[in-house]
């Protein structure tokens, strides 16, 4: 695509050099440049990170044969032959120009966003699930995996960058996707990677203590989720969970059409749980009573924010219940395993203490305060640490033995990280309380205590089949580990 034509896309420029160039790429890593064919060139961007700033490689991108920069600030030494585009902030002007790159593909499909702490990752896989089901074609942008139709693309990040956000919508409109649900995460709205994308939908799941040491402040956290609803345009809908206690906030100023669902009180789509079991839910869902494989108050709120959705982009209320009753649990999300003495094990991703406390709730009200419940958790390192003893204390709280494990520690020391846990160990409460720092025997150990009809959860990384430490991601699966240790098949 010609520069010219691109930077049209972008609101506000200013340019050195020559714009007439053929673009073949979008980049923002000098390392990925390379030399174009004559009158051809990549696009750097140079982006000002959390770990470095791209204006140190704008040098680094011209040797290795770029001729076309866009920056927040010029260098002292302009290059002959290079065109310079200054902006006010690159990693908005890079969502706009890869949303024109890729010939704006976010207005060729029906784009559903999911924001919130707790159960982006649910939602917008039933929706995909869901619509598959009702015959239409769908994308999938999630933290488990990105989805064109059917064709799986590995997901490495919850919200892609934006330049391979754009990439993949694109794909999807040329695969004939009429619609995408993704999830959109705080870190993603904060550094514009949706910057150009034109929403259908917005839904507001929950917010909850989380990614503080990004954020810095619960106030900062709060402002990156709603800046989502603020930029919804007025064709859009925004369906918020007004039983969050920000859940009103999310949509103050909204132009969007806002539509509410609840669990406590009157709601555009208002459900109310009937009987909860390990089997799944009976909900009675706007005055319709309906049985779903899905268990938990958490999933109840999930399976609302689907029907809502669902009903706002048109599908017939009975006909999406009637699916909706089909529909299976995400990967590693409140994933169950049974023995044959009837000991129940489950996988969940939850590594908040929302999540952990959803999780553990939900159990306790299935089996009762007498049952025997073994919680294994762990916390992540190089992440928020305010979190880790409030994980432990939950833990403590519902379980009748608790094992602190090893988690993704990444850079970090695993012994410091469970010594943030264990500062959370309620007073009385250290003798039910083991620290096995080693996932795998921690797990072993759990299931060798876990007793007939009693229940294991294994808490925090859910899908993952990796640990990750320093820098190396290691094969690891928690639902092998169960299954191999319970002999399960």
């Amino acid at each position: 695509m010609n520069l010219t034509i691109l930077l049209k896309s972008l609101r506000s420029y200013e340019l050195a050099g020559e714009p007439e160039l053929d673009v073949t790429e979008l980049l923002f890593d000098s390392r990925a440049v390379s030399p174009q064919p004559d009158g051809a060139t990549q696009l750097y961007v140079a982006q000002r990170g959390t770990q470095t700033d791209g204006h140190k490689y704008i040098a680094s991108a011209i040797e290795r044969g770029c001729r076309a920069v866009v920056c927040e600030e010029l260098p002292e030494n302009l290059t002959d032959n290079v065109c310079y585009v200054k902006v006010a902030d690159s990693s908005f002007a890079l969502g706009l120009l890869a949303d024109a790159f890729y010939g704006h593909p976010s207005r060729k499909l029906k784009l559903v966003g999911i924001t919130g702490t707790n159960g982006k990752t649910t939602t917008v896989t039933l929706l995909h699930r869901l619509f598959t089901m009702a015959g239409h074609k769908a994308g999938l942008l999630s933290t488990i995996v990105n989805r064109v139709g059917e064709e799986e693309v590995p997901a490495t990040h919850t919200t892609p960058d934006a330049v391979e956000l754009n990439r993949l919508l694109a794909k999807m409109v040329d695969g004939g996707c009429e619609y995408c649900f993704m999830e959109v995460s705080s870190h993603a709205l904060c550094q514009h990677r949706v910057s150009g994308l034109r929403f259908t939908g917005g839904i507001f799941s929950n917010i909850t203590h989380d990614h503080l040491d990004f954020h810095k402040t619960f106030a900062n956290y709060i402002a990156a989720k709603k800046s989502f609803f603020d930029k919804l345009p007025k064709s859009a809908f925004a369906l918020t969970n007004i039983d969050d206690k920000n859940g009103r906030v999310m949509v103050q100023n909204c132009k969007a059409d806002v539509r509410t669902y609840s669990l406590r009180t009157a709601a555009d789509f208002k459900g109310v749980v009937m009987e909860n079991a390990f089997t799944g839910l009976h909900l009675r869902v706007n005055g319709r009573e309906v049985y779903f494989k899905l268990c938990g108050k958490f999933n109840a709120y999930n399976l609302l924010a689907i029907y809502g959705a669902a009903v706002l982009l048109g599908m017939d209320e009975v006909e999406a219940l009637t699916l909706m009753s089909g529909l299976d649990s995400a990967a590693g999300r409140f994933q169950m395993m049974r023995t044959d003495d009837g000991a129940t094990a489950i996988v969940d991703y939850a590594h908040t203490p929302d999540a952990l406390e959803n999780v553990l709730k939900t159990i306790r009200d299935i089996v009762g305060k007498d049952a025997e419940v073994i919680t294994v958790a762990g916390c992540g390192g190089d992440r928020d640490a305010l979190k880790r003893p409030e994980m432990a204390e939950i833990a403590c709280k519902y379980s009748s033995k608790v094992i602190l494990t090893s988690d993704n520690p990444r850079t970090e020391d695993p012994k410091a990280i469970l010594d943030d846990m264990i500062k959370g160990v309620p007073a009385g409460k250290s003798k039910q309380v083991l620290v096995i720092e080693n996932r795998r025997e921690a797990i072993k150990t759990a299931c060798m205590m876990l007793q007939p009809k009693g229940v294991l959860l294994v808490a925090g990384k859910g899908h993952e089949n990796y640990q990750e430490i320093n820098h190396v991601k290691h094969h690891f699966d928690d639902t092998e580990e169960i299954k191999n240790c319970l002999n399960i098949q």
